[in-house]
């Protein structure tokens, strides 16, 4: 019985772990988008991208089931496969745009920076979850 137990609790465990790390993990790609259109902000014809947080990470925490990448179709022999393809390229969608510029670029810095400070605050919240998580399972295990 105790046993059991013991097991349920690591299955929870690795549960939860496993959505805060995708979260963290998500919101670190999802950093490197922003800070790739804040960087492009001057760079004509750039079109500003973002990542769909929440179909990412229900994706990646397996809510979705059956939500595999399509594999890239090859009519010749000799096109070279997509091996290196990011699994979460599928999740970015360009911004919209909501004034356009002369060169073509969508790029709203008020924008960017917002949302890049919204991820920050978001990343770091969930890095004091984990942790406290952490503490609390060391705090059952020891008895402290």
């Amino acid at each position: 019985m105790r046993e059991d137990m013991g097991e349920g609790m690591k299955n929870l465990l690795d549960r939860e772990l496993n959505v805060h790390q995708s979260a963290l993990n998500l919101q670190a790609y999802r950093q490197q988008l922003l800070a790739s259109n804040i960087g492009n902000a001057d760079t004509p014809h750039y079109k500003a991208r973002d990542l769909v947080f929440h179909e990412a990470l229900d994706a990646a925490v397996g809510r979705r089931r059956g939500d595999r990448p399509l594999p890239l179709a090859r009519t010749n022999p000799r096109h070279i496969e997509d091996k290196k393809k990011a699994p979460l390229e599928k999740f970015v969608r360009f911004r919209t745009e909501w004034q356009s510029a002369v060169d073509g670029n969508t790029v709203d810095m008020d924008a960017e920076r917002a949302a890049f400070a919204e991820n920050s605050i978001h990343y770091e919240a969930s890095i004091t979850f984990i942790n406290g998580l952490l503490r609390s399972m060391q705090t059952a295990i020891t008895g402290q």
